[in-house]
């Protein structure tokens, strides 16, 4: 495993979200959905493509959800989506995508410390 310092992580810039709609893309090779995020003033709403559709197979069910995402790193094209941000998952061990999710409702935009 390859060590980070203190600072290196804090370049990383986490934010709780709440999903505003999810949409199967039918570009993606692997099902995946388009979500739009809401993240506050700070943030506004950002898109992303996210592989949760084995864990989440209804994406209205996925709407008002609050999630954990990178705000900062470089847009990426996915499947013709231009991603904004990585929503995080964790890979449990039937290698399904978990969203990471916080515990108590917060603040769009409330970073991850």
């Amino acid at each position: 495993m390859d060590m980070i310092s203190f600072e290196e992580f804090l370049k990383v810039k986490i934010c709780v979200g709440t999903i505003l709609s999810a949409k199967l893309n039918p570009k993606a090779r692997k099902p995946a959905y388009v979500l739009a995020l809401d993240f506050g003033k700070g943030y506004g709403t950002k898109t992303s493509s996210a592989q949760i559709t084995e864990v989440h197979p209804d994406p209205q069910a996925l709407v008002g959800l609050q999630v954990m995402a990178v705000m900062n790193f470089e847009p990426k094209r996915v499947a013709g989506v231009k991603s904004e941000v990585l929503v995080l998952a964790a890979v449990d061990g039937e290698n399904r995508n978990v969203l990471m999710q916080p515990s108590l409702k917060v603040s769009d935009g409330t970073p991850v410390a």
